[in-house]
């Protein structure tokens, strides 16, 4: 099912459940009201009731005339008043209650009519049945209207307790489906970051997990086929990367080693014409030389076969501080003689990282080095390492106050034999340095303003990021 549908589903069921507690609480109002309305209604007949059992009293007791004809033309307005409310007293106390009120009411003008006509010297055969007629009438009618008082207050209460108890019941199950949508659509969330993550960091893995049916399971197929297109395109990328770095590698070995060659051949031909006239410390001379162009030669080659060939890795756990330091102190003397001053700004408690210690070692004096040369007339340098939690990685940051690089040369900082430092420099160092990073899993990037400085940052990934115990 759609998030969507599962959203309108929640709120349908929600809206359904607070209609029936409506209907609910609207079907007890209207039986509340019209208890209501019978107990005013029933009131008033208690209290003509009562002014009927008054007048009965002073006409047996007195002899008044008056109070007989206030008794009949009460009975006359109670028989009206029954009639013209007859419906709104059966709905709150049933036809049948209704039935013997009205029974009692017509007993009682029976023999009021019956009294008045026998006169009120022959009335004392009916006086005790009319006084237990009117006895029996005011006693039915004010039971009735406290039975009714009694139902509207039990109603009430048990319209407070359902409706109580239906709220908490409606805002649980609330509660319980947002919950379980939330749930749902979080961890598709979550997967989808995760997968995400992974394919910036180069890792183009599928979701196994069979996907929801819903937008999300749509984004995760989504996302696979883009992995694996990615996978594809990621392979065709690095081939094409090889073969240019292959004829980058070629050319500049070619142009690097060609100066070199050149010296030795001229040298060799003029060494053999001139061989007769040249003296011992001459030929000594160009022997020393063609040892130079071979040193030349042994500085290029070198380092190409440490990247072709790279020496095996002693990988264990360390503290990247500590390399710091370490390496700092190798490096201690040539920065002061630089008139080069530290910074360091070293986090505490830093995760190990699993590394090869010289290796890491000689990037950071390559970047040592560099830093040294792009500030010739002194400067600070600054060591920052920090930790990167989102991405479990230890960031060792690099920044000198420097000359800096050319934004048009930035780009090809890391390829081999370029440099910016004309005939001092091979352009190998921060090749043989990226090469190194990478085979540790790390990443290594630049960013230099020209007049203000360079800023090296490596990342290197954490022990448990690698899964070292």
């Amino acid at each position: 099912m759609k998030i969507e549908h599962k959203l309108y589903l929640s709120n349908a069921v929600h809206i359904l459940l607070i209609v029936l507690i409506g209907i609910f609480a609207l079907r007890n109002l209207n039986a509340i009201l019209t208890k209501f309305r019978f107990t005013v209604i029933a009131e008033g007949l208690n209290a003509t009731f009562l002014e009927m059992r008054l007048a009965e009293k002073n006409y047996f007791l007195y002899g008044d005339e008056e109070a007989l004809t206030r008794i009949r033309n009460s009975t006359k307005k109670t028989t009206d008043t029954l009639q013209r409310v007859k419906p709104e007293i059966i709905r709150a106390v049933g036809a049948a209650n209704y039935i013997k009120l009205q029974d009692y009411l017509n007993k009682y003008t029976k023999l009021v009519e019956s009294i008045g006509k026998a006169g009120h010297r022959n009335a004392s055969s009916q006086k005790k049945k009319l006084r237990e007629a009117g006895q029996v009438l005011k006693t039915f009618s004010e039971d009735m209207t406290a039975l009714e008082s009694e139902r509207i207050g039990t109603i009430i209460g048990r319209s407070k307790n359902i409706l109580l108890y239906s709220f908490w019941a409606v805002v649980l199950f609330a509660l319980l489906l947002s919950n379980l949508i939330v749930r749902n659509i979080g961890h598709s969330l979550r997967t989808i970051n995760d997968l995400t993550r992974e394919i910036a960091r180069g890792n183009y893995q599928k979701i196994e997990a069979k996907p929801s049916r819903d937008e999300m399971g749509a984004v995760l197929k989504a996302i696979n086929a883009m992995a694996e297109e990615l996978r594809k395109r990621e392979k065709e990328i690095v081939q094409s990367k090889r073969l240019a770095s292959i004829g980058l590698l070629v050319a500049g070995v070619a142009h690097e080693l060609n100066n070199p060659l050149n010296n030795i051949s001229m040298i060799a031909q003029t060494y053999a014409e001139a061989y007769d006239r040249l003296g011992k410390e001459e030929r000594v001379g160009f022997m020393e030389r063609v040892g130079e162009e071979t040193e030349r030669l042994r500085v290029i080659v070198h380092p190409l076969l440490d990247y072709a060939k790279p020496k095996k890795q002693y990988l264990a756990r360390a503290a990247a501080n500590q390399v710091i330091q370490k390496t700092l102190a190798l490096v201690k003397n040539m920065l002061d003689i630089s008139n080069i001053k530290i910074r360091q700004n070293l986090a505490q408690e830093l995760p190990d990282i699993f590394i090869d210690k010289h290796q890491i070692q000689q990037v950071l004096v390559n970047m040592a080095t560099n830093v040294i040369q792009a500030m010739s007339k002194g400067g600070e340098l600054s060591i920052t390492t920090r930790y990167l939690e989102d991405d479990d990685d230890v960031e060792i940051e690099i920044r000198d106050n420097g000359k800096g690089i050319p934004p048009e040369f930035l780009d090809h900082i890391f390829d081999p034999f370029f440099t910016t430092k004309e005939e001092s420099g091979t352009g190998l160092g921060l090749w043989v340095s990226y090469g190194i990073v990478k085979n540790h899993q790390g990443n290594i990037r630049v960013r230099s303003k020209v007049g203000v400085g360079t800023t090296f940052v490596i990342t290197l990934p954490t022990c448990k990021k690698l899964g070292v115990a």
